[in-house]
């Protein structure tokens, strides 16, 4: 079975971050985004997988080669050289389709859902979860088991269902055939050629779509989203930690087995790659990345990239009756 994963959106929201890594390759819970994706796809059976990348791609190419290696699944890889939108990367896998069924899994989606059950049932269904606010997503709406109307980030929206970014296509012949027509017409939407309007042409000649709850949806866009879905992951991910020089560890946390803890506080809700040190501080509800090294700092909700070295300072005070330090 295959699979069509599009990884070429640059992550403004998370620079700097993005400048140097990927968004798909920033960790979440342990694990990079797009091995969370990948190890979800490998257990429903797809063998091979379509990957649109762009900014930082040959990152994306390197990670995937080496930490798939030996895994009986096939990786191509189609450069997106402009941002045109999400139909316009899955139309530049074309030549690897042969309009068998298709799953498109957006590359910043880390999910939790029966994918299996979908695939066994047969038809093309897409995931959906009701939210509070859906004007910023891609809103379903629906008669009975099937979808009649997917508007794109509507001003008014009719519905609080809305698209996580899971995709079954069954008629995958008929939607790449809507999404040429969309290019060919130059039909854009928001600047962008949508993929939602290529599947609301398909619904409108007649294909039934319907919809599968997602029971979890991990959003990892900006810095807030990413540190709560780390949070939330690590309940799933989380790793006892037996190393580490006077630390105390508190749970949920994934520390690598690779990382050094030393005279520190981490936890709750921490993840540690591999190689970073933690020296003579207190971390919380946050994300550290390969090789840091912190030392006398005392962290919150942070993100702290890949080699990235951050050294703070202990302070001696002498304070009398009703004074106010403001330490920074």
């Amino acid at each position: 079975m295959k699979a069509i994963i599009p990884v070429a959106g640059e992550g403004v929201r998370l620079r700097p971050h993005t400048h140097t890594t990927p968004k798909p390759l920033l960790s979440v819970a342990g694990k990079p985004i797009i091995a969370h994706i990948i190890d979800q796809l490998l257990q429903v059976g797809v063998d091979e997988l379509e990957l649109i990348i762009g900014h930082l791609g040959d990152k994306i190419r390197d990670f995937i080669e080496k930490e798939y290696k030996g895994c009986k699944v096939k990786a191509n890889f189609v450069c997106q050289e402009s941002v045109e939108g999400i139909a316009h990367a899955v139309y530049l896998t074309r030549e690897y389709m042969d309009g068998s069924p298709v799953l498109i899994i957006l590359g910043d989606t880390i999910f939790d859902t029966d994918l299996k059950a979908v695939i066994n049932s047969g038809r093309s269904a897409l995931g959906v979860k009701e939210v509070e606010d859906p004007s910023r997503f891609g809103v379903v709406e629906t008669e009975g088991q099937r979808i009649v109307r997917l508007v794109e980030k509507p001003k008014k929206p009719r519905s609080k269902l809305v698209l996580t970014g899971i995709y079954y296509i069954v008629e995958s012949g008929q939607l790449f055939q809507a999404i040429e027509k969309l290019i060919k017409d130059n039909r854009r939407n928001q600047g962008e050629y949508q993929l939602t309007d290529a599947l609301q042409a398909i619904i409108d000649q007649g294909v039934e779509v319907g919809t599968f709850p997602v029971k979890e949806w991990y959003d990892c866009g900006k810095p807030e989203t990413l540190l709560d879905s780390n949070r939330r992951l690590l309940v799933r991910y989380a790793k006892t930690f037996k190393g580490g020089k006077d630390a105390i560890v508190i749970p949920p946390v994934n520390i690598h087995e690779r990382a050094e803890i030393t005279r520190s506080i981490v936890g709750p809700n921490v993840s540690v790659a591999i190689g970073a040190s933690i020296t003579d501080s207190i971390i919380t509800e946050s994300i550290i990345g390969a090789e840091a090294k912190l030392e006398c700092v005392a962290l919150s909700n942070s993100i702290i990239g890949p080699q990235a070295e951050i050294k703070g300072a202990f302070h001696s005070l002498n304070v009398g009756d009703s004074s106010s330090v403001h330490l920074r």
